[in-house]
């Protein structure tokens, strides 16, 4: 009778289980045909940036509220769907609200944004990142193993792998839900803060590699190689036990 109870259940979850990555696929097509074939990448761009800037602010000055709540929820989605622009979105956050805040509101809608990602990835699309980034998840895997928020602590400090690539190939892992989100809350804020200071002398930037200067580049990787002490300290430390 178990067994038969058992098989019943099995029956009922996965045509719904394989809804849900049927629904998520095709939101994911949608949005990604949707900004390629309207090309919406072009109001992503640093010049469209500056040509609208007059007409952004003043909506900013005019509907504070209704600003910040649109600014995070494109940053969401863009974060999510894992489409481009968004150093751009930093940029204009800074230009928008100041430094600190832009960097805050930055922070909330690219954490919530790679959080979803996240999500996706370990629930519903492991099958295809697996399959589609297979060969580049080996030394992600094996960072995770030995200490999950570190390593991706360093991971979001230093581009050595992109933002979206991190985002589903850390669902894969074991690492948990608040580990990913504070690692991530934490690793992106001198990025944020970095281009959205820079969003405030937007007149002056004419490209984005004047802001990831080697200097800064440098200053990243040094933050991400702190990051990893504990690793190192641990290693040491039980080298000398054993």
């Amino acid at each position: 009778m178990s067994e038969r109870n058992e098989t019943v259940a099995v029956s009922v979850e996965s045509p719904s289980f394989s809804y849900g990555k049927l629904v998520v696929a095709v939101l994911f097509a949608v949005a990604l045909g949707t900004f390629y074939y309207f090309d919406l990448k072009q109001y992503l761009s640093l010049d469209a940036l500056k040509s609208n800037r007059d007409s952004l602010l003043a909506f900013t000055d005019m509907h504070y509220g209704a600003a910040v709540a649109l600014y995070i929820g494109v940053y969401v989605l863009q974060t999510a769907f894992s489409l481009p622009g968004g150093a751009i979105m930093t940029l204009a956050g800074g230009f928008l609200f100041g430094s600190l805040l832009g960097t805050l509101y930055v922070n909330v809608g690219a954490t919530t944004g790679a959080t979803l990602a996240f999500l996706a990835a370990r629930y519903l699309l492991r099958d295809w990142v697996e399959k589609k980034f297979g060969d580049r998840l080996g030394p992600i895997q094996e960072g995770f193993a030995k200490n999950a928020f570190s390593y991706l602590l360093t991971l979001r400090l230093i581009p050595l792998f992109p933002f979206f690539l991190v985002n589903l190939v850390s669902g894969l892992t074991r690492v948990t839900l608040g580990t990913y989100v504070l690692a991530t809350m934490l690793g992106i804020i001198p990025g944020s803060f970095v281009f959205a200071y820079a969003g405030r002398q937007l007149g002056t930037i004419n490209s984005l590699a004047e802001i990831a200067s080697p200097r800064v580049l440098l200053a990243f990787t040094l933050l991400g190689l702190l990051a990893l002490v504990p690793i190192l300290y641990r290693k040491l430390t039980t080298g000398k036990q054993t």
